[in-house]
């Protein structure tokens, strides 16, 4: 094995020891996908960095023995940030902090985006995809990375159903703080990359960033533009037009909102496949259906994304254990047949992402390595 990858395999180990992961496969996939997207040099100095965003200064007394200087260090890690292989964090600090990006959804291959999408890198994330999920083994504990709320016609009268804020996207929307930016689903865009096209929208525009460092971040890296409030509402309208699922990052201050299809999304598509998709889901809500007031006409089964409406008998069911409770058929029922319903157990999201990225973590590791890793944390070491 060569220096160089050498280099790799180590980097894999280290992203894998991140929250969600980067396992290594039986057929070395992950090794064409790091090569792809970090130099040698940017690689070694993603195995300095910490999941835990650190001050410049601190990095460099971890590296200086090489023989960088500070203002290089700077610099490298900037074009690290605008390349999507490295996190920059300003919100709530007093200067700019760094940290490791993840790998899985979302993260680095989401900052892959407009003309730094090719086929080539797409064909190695696949493939790594691929034999990531073959080697895989079930979770005993799965935090789903996102969660579905919603779409805003669809939800029932607040003064027999109050929704919580983390449940209505204007909400969300009007609070949140700072810029907003959007940009093109990945999922969507890489599809077209290939000849191929979405079955369900031609909306491609549609990810709305709406964290503080999130959009700044994407509008920096000329993957985003900036937009408005009522802007990102309007993308909003678009989307339930279309008939997508509103799925927000899995955490009451979301950094994200994705509308996804089942038609192209790496998250919905391979759930559609399993028998009971929405046991993978937080959710708060299912739809009911009238059977009297239902016409037959169809417009349901036509618009759910996982396939949990059917016809018997001339009349639309449900089909609980694939229902997501998205919403979007209770929007288009032109007689109203549809109703979405509150569950009774309110599944409440976790407060922030980062309580969200701890979590997944513990549960990866165990209670024991956890607390390790956070008395490094309170060490300033490396994690």
């Amino acid at each position: 094995m060569t220096n160089e990858s050498v280099i790799y395999h180590d980097l894999q180990k280290h992203l894998d020891k991140l929250p969600a992961g980067f396992p290594a496969t039986e057929s070395g996939a992950e090794i064409p996908l790091l090569k792809r997207l970090f130099t040698p040099e940017e690689a070694e100095m993603a195995m300095h960095l910490s999941m835990k965003p650190e001050p410049l200064k601190r990095i460099y007394n971890r590296v200086k023995k090489s023989g960088i200087s500070i203002e290089e260090l700077q610099k490298l890690l900037n074009l690290m940030v605008y390349k999507g292989i490295a996190l920059a964090h300003e919100e709530g600090y007093k200067e700019r902090h760094y940290s490791n990006a993840t790998f899985s959804t979302p993260g680095i291959i989401n900052y892959q985006l407009d003309n730094r999408l090719t086929k080539d890198l797409m064909n190695d994330f696949r493939q790594y995809q691929e034999d990531a999920r073959a080697k895989a083994k079930p979770a005993t504990k799965r935090i789903p990375p996102l969660r579905t709320i919603p779409v805003e016609k669809s939800i029932p009268l607040p003064e027999k159903y109050p929704v919580s804020h983390y449940d209505d996207v204007r909400k969300i929307i009007e609070n949140t703080r700072g810029q907003i930016a959007v940009a093109s689903c990945i999922c969507r865009q890489s599809r077209e990359l290939f000849g191929e096209r979405c079955a369900k929208t031609d909306l491609i525009e549609s990810c709305l960033m709406i964290g503080p460092d999130h959009a700044k971040r994407h509008i920096e890296m000329g993957i985003g533009r900036p937009i408005t409030k009522e802007e990102a509402l309007g993308i909003l309208n678009k989307a339930q037009e279309a008939g997508l699922v509103l799925q927000p990052e899995n955490s009451q201050k979301p950094d994200a909102i994705c509308c996804c299809c089942g038609d192209c999304c790496v998250y919905l598509k391979p759930l559609k496949i399993l028998p009971r998709p929405a046991d993978m889901y937080l959710s708060n809500f299912y739809v009911e259906v009238d059977p009297e007031l239902c016409n037959g006409c169809q417009e349901c089964v036509e618009q759910c994304q996982l396939e949990a409406r059917t016809m018997v008998d001339d009349v639309a069911t449900v089909n609980l254990d694939r229902c997501i409770g998205c919403g979007n058929c209770v929007v288009i029922c032109p007689t109203n047949a549809n109703r979405l319903q509150k569950k009774e157990k309110e599944l409440i999201p976790l407060k922030d992402k980062e309580t969200v990225n701890m979590e997944i973590w513990s549960n990866r590791v165990g209670k024991w390595n956890m607390f390790k890793i956070r008395m490094k944390m309170l060490m300033g070491l490396r994690v």
